[in-house]
């Protein structure tokens, strides 16, 4: 059985008379990637700063490393790593200079790991946008941390660059790092993720791992009518079908193969060409839209 790295239970923060985390409960274990989602105003950064000591709760319970972080934040600093959304290095300073100041010894596989051996000497107000994103997740796992918190971490970096920091926190995880992961890239959190909540007005509408919080939404197909067809000629299915006014037709099943089957047994027996004919499982972006709906989707 895994470590428990973090556990929060009936966590509450208050702002004066507002309450931004309204009964939060969280558990990561070690060596997972827990994604922690939700819109602006939802109450994500509010969680990250408590779990990270910067704020004190208001209510209920927060276990770091097996600590309280607010309390004992000396005791855990040196086993975790917090990656901002913006860092604010002295920009006269090197890349380099900037790894030593951060953490005494030779840093130089770092650097080659992040693509940023061949910057070592550039001073840091002259890298890029991509670079300085890479030389915060570079101080951010120096020492290698037990835990590490990334917060929006590939916002603003190209294509490229996001699928090369995706390749160092999957290393990482396989070294046995625990991370928290904030972003507003959905397929960040899919790609990365094993397990995740989702926070909608300060409380929980969304948790367990991704394969169950995906498979508790339901799959989609989507087609053009040919000619003049309504729904009404379209055979028994299992899901709920939606005949939009630009003629498209969406199918919202948990019975992806078994409607499908049907349709294209009723298209093929008519001898019919569904056009544009897609089908495919529910996406992260699915169980999004239903959670700031307001439904809530808890998968064990």
């Amino acid at each position: 059985m895994r470590n428990r790295v973090i556990d929060v239970a009936a966590l509450r923060c208050r702002y004066g008379d507002f309450e931004a985390v309204r009964g939060v409960d969280l558990a990561v274990d070690q060596g997972e990637l827990f994604a922690l989602l939700g819109t602006n105003g939802a109450g994500k950064t509010t969680v990250l700063e408590t779990l990270e000591g910067l704020r004190r709760p208001s209510a209920g319970r927060v276990r770091v490393l097996g600590v309280d972080p607010h309390r004992d934040r000396a005791a855990i600093r040196a086993r975790t790593g917090i990656m901002l959304q913006e860092s604010g290095f002295p920009g006269d300073l090197t890349v380099a200079e900037m790894a030593r100041l951060w953490r005494r010894g030779d840093h130089g596989d770092a650097l080659e790991r992040l693509d940023l051996g061949h910057r070592r000497d550039v001073r840091i107000r002259q890298l890029s946008g991509g670079e300085r994103r890479r030389l915060d997740l570079l101080l951010a796992v120096l020492g290698r941390p037990e835990l590490l918190f990334l917060d929006e971490p590939t916002t603003g970096l190209d294509p490229e660059s996001r699928q090369r920091t995706w390749e160092v926190v999957r290393e990482l995880l396989a070294e046995g790092t625990t991370v928290v992961l904030t972003t507003h890239y959905l397929e960040e959190a899919e790609s990365l993720a094993h397990r995740l909540a989702i926070l909608h007005e300060g409380v929980v509408v969304v948790s367990g791992t991704l394969v169950d919080v995906l498979a508790a939404q339901p799959a989609r197909i989507s087609f053009d009518l040919p000619g003049r067809l309504g729904v009404d000629a379209l055979p028994m299915l299992g899901g709920d079908v939606v005949h939009n006014p630009s003629g498209r037709v969406d199918v919202r099943t948990r019975h992806l193969q078994e409607d499908l089957e049907i349709l294209l047994t009723w298209a093929r027996r008519d001898g019919l060409a569904l056009g544009r004919l897609r089908a495919n499982h529910a996406s992260l972006e699915d169980v999004f839209h239903a959670a700031r709906g307001g439904r809530e989707v808890i998968a064990a």
